[in-house]
């Protein structure tokens, strides 16, 4: 007996689940697949479809079929047995027998198919031993997944690290920024101050220079004729208010001293 495949078709001949247990192409068993439910007759009472080639064994469960493929030399009772394994095998794995259900459990049902039949002949095991072999614990796999687990962990340790870092740069930089912003502006709003001081000095001094020129014109005004000029008076002062003192009316004052006779002694620039 060679069981060729063991398949879950839905009733158009759509292929959910099959285990090819031969060498066998995808183009053949797609063919084989999808001419059963021509083959199957409505109202027929038989549980096999015999064709030229290879034999269906199929039971019905709900909307679906379940399909064994086998070669015409192999034996119609024991071809039944192993239907009927498959048959018990199929709620264990997969509780909703619709399409959506049996493709989601598409692995599961495939492993116990591979505990039930090895190499297309059916294995002396019952649907305990099979549940039994295919939830066997494994040492070196789970070593494998602790190892995996162990690197995923640790990844994310490092991640959460480098992220804490970033973080912490970000702040520090922060920092730094706001520290070299007042020590930046500092020093210009104090030389700003300082600079508004010396030009506010220079004007109070141009002030009390044109004030101190003008009491010395009201004083050689009240003075007779013949009298000299005060050493003050004469000497012009070297300031900034002397310099901004030079205006139209101290050039009529002058002239009005030589025409007295007075001797004007004028500054000569190096």
């Amino acid at each position: 007996m060679v069981v060729l495949a063991a398949s879950i078709i839905s009733k158009s001949g759509k292929a959910l689940v099959s285990r090819q247990f031969v060498d066998m192409s995808r183009i053949r068993i797609e063919g084989l697949l999808a001419a059963f439910p021509k083959l199957v007759g409505t109202g027929k009472q038989h549980t096999y479809v015999e064709t030229e080639n290879v034999r269906y064994v199929y039971q019905p469960i709900e909307g679906l079929y379940l399909l064994l493929i086998t070669n015409k030399q192999s034996n119609i009772l024991e071809d039944l047995d192993t239907l009927r394994l498959l048959s018990k095998l199929v709620p264990e794995y997969s509780p909703s027998l619709d399409e959506e259900g049996v493709c989601k459990t598409a692995f599961e049902l495939i492993f116990a198919f591979d505990e039930a039949i090895c190499l297309g002949n059916k294995e002396n095991v019952t649907v305990q031993q099979v549940k039994q072999y295919c939830e066997m614990e494994s040492h070196e796999e789970k070593a494998h997944k602790l190892m995996m687990q162990s690197k995923i962990n640790e990844t994310r340790d490092v991640m959460k690290k480098k992220a804490s870092e970033l973080d912490k740069m970000k702040m520090e930089r922060g920092k730094l920024d706001k520290g070299g912003y007042s020590a930046i502006s500092g020093p210009r709003v104090v030389e700003k101050a300082f600079g508004d001081m010396s030009i506010t000095g220079s004007g109070f001094g141009s002030g009390s220079g044109l004030g101190g020129l003008s009491m010395d014109m009201d004083s050689f005004a009240s003075k007779p004729k013949g009298g000299r000029p005060s050493a003050a008076a004469t000497a012009p002062g070297k300031g900034l208010g002397m310099k901004l003192g030079k205006t139209q009316k101290t050039n009529q004052f002058l002239e009005s001293l030589k025409a007295e006779g007075e001797v004007i002694l004028e500054d000569v620039q190096p």
